[in-house]
């Protein structure tokens, strides 16, 4: 009979399960290096990738072997891995990156993961849509765990978005993008309300009820922060759709689809891990994720990117109005 986690003996469907999810995961990884291998470089792969990779490979090892700090610590210690080797992807596609060439954004995209991330951790103690289990019970440890964990989501979501946009082709499109209308004021306060509506309605029902609502929570920032973002001049979707470009929406979109398979793939067979409790399809799983739950995750990753530019937004705005209170003096001559 084969073996399941850790051990774990498993009977034959459960074992077809897992062989499928493997398939799955698999096959993505090789479409993702297939097209990787194809497209024209311009410089050679960088060290951090191989090292990166190399943690991967070790850390997979590792928690076969059962080696207690990586069977703990095996989701911070993957998505590390993961974010070096995409990272050096990157710049052996585009000859830069965001490491190589931009580390305080990436510096940036890190430090803001974990409270934005606790954001959603908020909402899950109301809505128990999660679990965590498997944790050590120091809780200088387990902190630790989620400090690190919840730094690698942001980054993994924004260099996955540009190593799809790196693998994109270059040939320049048939004809140039049609422009759109600009949304009015109308539009964008509409926007913003339904944002809020959706982040407020699950809080408001009770608990039982809220539970089976928490999609709309991961939709919710969207269309309340998109439009500010729009407003005041930070990088927005809305104003790419308006010049007629769709290429971050799906490449992020994208990468939520990849991270997630990964997300969830790794999450299974580490002992400290997440396990979702959220009454609706439980009995369709894929690793822990109910199937349906696969649906948010490029919704998400759009979110992020929506929630990370809100924040340059605001520190834009927080740093012009200080300015204009605090105006330079002139030398004295």
């Amino acid at each position: 009979m084969p073996h399941g986690r850790h051990g774990v003996f498993m009977n034959d469907t459960a074992s077809h399960h897992v062989a499928f999810r493997l398939a799955a995961t698999l096959l993505t990884v090789a479409a993702l290096a297939w097209k990787y291998l194809r497209a024209p470089k311009k410089r050679p792969l960088p060290a951090r990738a191989w090292a990166g990779l190399a943690i991967i490979l070790m850390a997979e090892i590792c928690l076969y072997l059962e080696f207690r700090w990586v069977w703990i610590y095996f989701t911070p210690i993957v998505w590390t891995g993961y974010v070096l080797l995409v990272d050096g992807l990157i710049q052996s596609l585009r000859g830069e990156s965001l490491l190589a060439n931009s580390p305080r954004r990436f510096a940036k995209l890190a430090v803001w993961s974990v409270p934005l991330w606790l954001v959603f951790e908020a909402y899950n103690l109301r809505l128990e849509n999660w679990a965590y289990v498997g944790l050590p019970r120091n809780p200088v440890l387990a902190g630790l765990g989620f400090v690190w964990s919840f730094a690698t989501i942001w980054p993994a979501i924004f260099e996955t978005a540009e190593l799809f946009e790196a693998l994109r082709p270059g040939r320049a499109p048939a004809r140039a993008p049609s422009p759109r209308r600009a949304p009015g004021r109308a539009t964008l306060l509409f926007l913003s309300l339904l944002g809020l509506v959706l982040l407020s309605v699950p809080l408001l029902l009770p608990s039982r009820a809220g539970r089976y609502l928490f999609g709309a929570v991961w939709l919710g920032f969207i269309p309340l922060l998109e439009p500010i973002n729009y407003w005041r001049g930070g990088r927005s979707l809305l104003r790419e759709l308006e010049q007629g470009s769709e290429a971050t929406l799906v490449c992020f979109a994208i990468s939520g689809v990849i991270c997630g398979i990964l997300w969830e793939f790794w999450n299974y067979w580490a002992q400290a891990k997440w396990v979702y409790v959220f009454p609706i399809g439980q009995g369709t799983k894929v690793f822990e994720m109910p199937l349906a739950g696969f649906l948010g995750f490029p919704v998400f990753a759009v979110e992020c990117l929506v929630m990370f530019e809100f924040v340059g937004t605001i520190r834009r705005v927080i740093s012009k109005r200080r300015e204009n209170a605090w105006p330079a003096v002139a030398p004295e001559s």
